[in-house]
């Protein structure tokens, strides 16, 4: 058995140009060989998002804390909250972070592999929210 403490590794802000505002990753993980689990603790300031990116084998996140939103190519941008399980499937053009008065913590699980990261999310497309009920 393996016990990684809180706070036993350090938060990691990823560079400014991969993500949009303040973002902090923490408790970043990778197992060894067979297994090709990794995952991390990611928490979103108010307006910080994700780029659009691809996840080869997919991902899950599990929103443990504030309120978000996460959008796939040619969808809506949809709400996500504390509680939410989200899974976004293998190869599918996606991006998430917090709205812009609140923040977001999530954890994200995928297999170990390079996620593939694509162009910033404008501050146009992402100010578009989620479609009003």
């Amino acid at each position: 058995m393996q016990i990684d403490r809180i706070g036993s590794s350090p938060a990691n802000r990823p560079p400014e140009d991969s993500f949009t505002g303040d973002v902090s990753i923490s408790s970043y993980f990778q197992r060894s060989v067979p297994s090709r689990l990794a995952g991390a603790i990611v928490t979103f300031a108010p307006g910080a998002r994700t780029p659009w990116k691809t996840n080869p084998l997919g991902q899950t996140l599990v929103v443990t804390s504030g309120v978000g939103w996460a959008q796939c190519e040619g969808e809506s941008i949809v709400e996500i909250r504390a509680g939410d399980l989200i899974w976004f499937p293998p190869g599918e053009l996606h991006w998430q972070g917090a709205t812009p008065d609140q923040a977001m913590t999530y954890v994200a699980i995928q297999e170990s592999v390079v996620v593939l990261f694509g162009r910033q999310v404008t501050d146009e497309e992402y100010h578009q929210g989620p479609p009003h009920h």
